[in-house]
């Protein structure tokens, strides 16, 4: 299976490939774009029943954050053997437009955002 993450985030293993995929289900409520092609998850790990996520945001007063954040615990929770979700927000590396796929990219575009 390819590798579906994008540049700069990283996986502790290659069976946490299908929760990025679960992932891609998940979307900025501001632009129909995954949390994946925006660049938002930092890492993403299985330990056990445990997906453990590492995630920034564009910006410190996203008013968004809350609604992803529920969002990701949510989908992931539907995920075989996962029963917790340990989520990090973290700001150090900040988000830029650096981290969004070229996926992610090319769909904000056809929206009108420059990037």
């Amino acid at each position: 299976m390819a590798d579906l993450h994008p540049a700069g985030a990283t996986s502790d293993s290659s069976e946490t490939q299908s929760l990025w995929v679960a992932l891609q289900d998940v979307t900025d409520p501001e632009f129909p774009v995954s949390v994946v092609d925006m660049g938002l998850i930092y890492s993403l790990a299985r330990e056990g029943e445990t997906a453990k996520v590492r995630l920034s945001f564009t910006a410190m007063g996203c008013p968004c954050m809350d609604f992803i954040v529920q969002d990701i615990q949510a989908r992931l929770l539907k995920e075989p053997g996962v029963s917790s979700v340990q989520m990090e927000i973290v700001w150090d590396p900040p988000w830029t437009k650096t981290r969004l796929s070229e996926k992610g990219r090319e769909r904000l575009r056809r929206l009108g955002v420059a990037v």
